[in-house]
Parts: structure tokens; C-alpha cells; sequence
């Protein structure tokens, strides 16, 4: 088992880099100690060098999540089969078949994005940015939901957490596209509505974040 600095230092890669993997679900580590030091095994290790490469031929890291989700799915269904051919015997389990993952990953991805002005704009600033730069930028944000964490059990219309929603909102208008009021309410609603989006917010922030983004933006937008 590596360290995260060992893994760090092995591939390249910086460790705020591989926390930001680790945030979004692309690279879990393989245990966290109880002190909260992250490991990996050589598993993790092939998984990371699998997206390394992808992220060397420019995949966006939303289509490197999605070929893994589809790479564990196939990986599922293999063992699914060899499993029945060893025991000779009908299994009843049809967790291999489930693609729900997959599913609501490519359908939030879009709902996000789409075909938009806005997303025209992303592809404009995004053009000429190397995959290091773009996972800083992503870590960057998630940098300000793990803020909205800290502040989390405080009025969503306070001062502070009014702050941070112009903080999130001058962010992805410099970074990424122009956020209007009504795109920001949009965001906060997929924040708080469950699933990996709403689950990797909450893994920055501690659980709930993702609903007090949301209620916090709601105030801003009132």
C-alpha cells in the first residue's frame, strides 16, 4: 500500500490532484487510515494509469468516469458469467445487469451541459486547457463547496453563506461560462437532488452540503 504522496511522487501527479479524484469518485483510495491518511494498492494504481492516459488524450474527466462506470459494469458481467460457468448452477443476482450508475452520471452530465450557448462558451474557454490546469480549476470549486461545508449548520441567507454563493457564481462565470441567476438556481436544485453530483458535493463538504448550497442560492436568487 502507497501513500498518497508515495502515489504522488510515482505518477506525477499532484496531491491535491488525486484528492480531487478521490472527491468526484474517479479514484477512490484503496483504505483511509483512521488518522485520515489516504492508500492505495496496486489496483488503484492501474485504475490511476488508466486515467492518466485517458486524461493524456484529452478525455474530460466526465467521459473518463463514464468509460470506468462502463469498464465496472463489463467487469461485473464477466465475473457474472464465469461464476455461473464454475458453479454449474442458476444465480439469482442481478446486481451485474445494473447500469443505473452509468445511467444517471451521462443524464446529469447533460442536463448540465447540453447543447447551449453556455456550453459553447465552456468549449471556447476550455480549448487550449492542458488536463492538469482543468483539474485545478475543478478543484477550485470543489474548494468552495467544502467552504459552504464548514458553514453548513448557519443561515443559508446569512452574510457568510451570501458570500459564497457570489464566491460559486463569479468562479464559474470567469472559469467556465457566464452563470446567470436562473442557470444558478438550476445548479443548486442538481446539487441538492442526490446522486454522484449531489454525493461528491457532500463528500467535500460533510453530508448536507449539497442541500444548504441549494437553499443558499435559492436566497440569493429570491
Amino acid at each position: 500500500m502507497k501513500t498518497v504522496k508515495e502515489v504522488s511522487k510515482l505518477a506525477g501527479v499532484s496531491v491535491r490532484t488525486l484528492h480531487y479524484y478521490d472527491t468526484i469518485g474517479l479514484l477512490k483510495p484503496t483504505e483511509v487510515t483512521g488518522a485520515g491518511y489516504r492508500l492505495y494498492d496496486d489496483t488503484a494504481l492501474e485504475r490511476l494509469q488508466a486515467i492518466l492516459l485517458f486524461r493524456e488524450l484529452e478525455f474530460p474527466l466526465e467521459e473518463i468516469k463514464l468509460l470506468e462506470l462502463k469498464r465496472e459494469h463489463l467487469d461485473n458481467l464477466i465475473n457474472f458469467a464465469r461464476g455461473i460457468k464454475a458453479t454449474g448452477v442458476r444465480n439469482l443476482s442481478f446486481k451485474a445487469f445494473d447500469t443505473s450508475k452509468i445511467d444517471e452520471y451521462a443524464r446529469k452530465t447533460k442536463e448540465a451541459y447540453g447543447n447551449t450557448r453556455e456550453y459553447k462558451e465552456f468549449q471556447e474557454k476550455d480549448k487550449d486547457r492542458s488536463s492538469a490546469e482543468r483539474d485545478e480549476l475543478n478543484q477550485g470549486l470543489m474548494d468552495i463547496m467544502a467552504e459552504f461545508g464548514a458553514i453548513k449548520d448557519t443561515d443559508p441567507a446569512g452574510d457568510a453563506a451570501q458570500q459564497l454563493v457570489n464566491k460559486l457564481q463569479g468562479y464559474i462565470n470567469e472559469h467556465f461560462y457566464k452563470c446567470s441567476d436562473q442557470i444558478l438556481c438550476c445548479l443548486g436544485s442538481m446539487y441538492s437532488g442526490g446522486g454522484e453530483i449531489n454525493d461528491n458535493i457532500d463528500l467535500a463538504g460533510g453530508e448536507g452540503t449539497g442541500s444548504f448550497i441549494d437553499r443558499a442560492i435559492r436566497e440569493h436568487c429570491k
